[in-house]
């Protein structure tokens, strides 16, 4: 039966030892590597799924507002304040429209980072991308249609159109044409 010498065995140790040495820092450095890639990918994740749930709340906030209108005769009002990059639903109870009560107030919301309002756009042609827009619905709906213009963190543009005669907000890619309603002239008679 051969036998190793004590020299040749301690060799074969070291040599081992070196190696899983090498072997541990190798597995180390994959390793954050990966866990660097994977928390890279998961907040590019949260920021899109930020920006998207903030906007989503804000399409709520319009629909809600069309329901409301629509099922109890009431008049409401969604104020997007661009300034302040906020927004509320009211219920309108006083004749004076300028002034928010704050019995009015059934909901309230605020867009953070990477989520703003670039600017308002009706369809009558007015716009704007400062102080306050606002989008009355009644029983028959919108009193203008319209469009809210975002951007998000990389500034590309998504819209949320609200249709003048149909109770539809819809969130839309981009920044699409806002249709607008036909003149008398324009309307063809048969």
């Amino acid at each position: 039966m051969p036998t190793c010498s004590a020299p040749t065995a301690n060799r074969m140790r070291v040599r081992t030892g070196a190696f899983t040495l090498v072997e541990l820092i190798v597995v180390l450095s994959m390793l954050a590597l990966f866990v660097l890639m994977a928390q890279v990918n998961l907040f590019g994740v949260l920021r899109r799924s930020t920006f998207k749930a903030q906007v989503q709340g804000f399409v709520s906030t319009m629909q809600m507002a069309a329901a409301a209108a629509a099922e109890t005769g009431r008049r409401y009002e969604v104020i997007v304040d661009l300034t302040e990059q906020t927004y509320l639903l009211r219920r309108i109870s006083a004749s004076n429209l300028a002034e928010v009560l704050d019995e009015e107030i059934v909901t309230e919301g605020h867009f953070g980072d990477g989520c703003y309002v670039a600017y308002v756009e009706f369809d009558d042609g007015t716009h704007t991308n400062e102080g306050r827009a606002k989008f009355r619905a009644g029983h028959s709906g919108w009193q203008y249609g319209g469009k809210v213009v975002f951007r998000d963190e990389s500034e590309q543009a998504h819209t949320v159109a609200v249709g003048r005669l149909a109770p539809i907000v819809q969130l839309l890619q981009g920044n699409p044409e806002l249709m607008r309603p036909k003149r008398d002239e324009q309307v063809s008679s048969f």
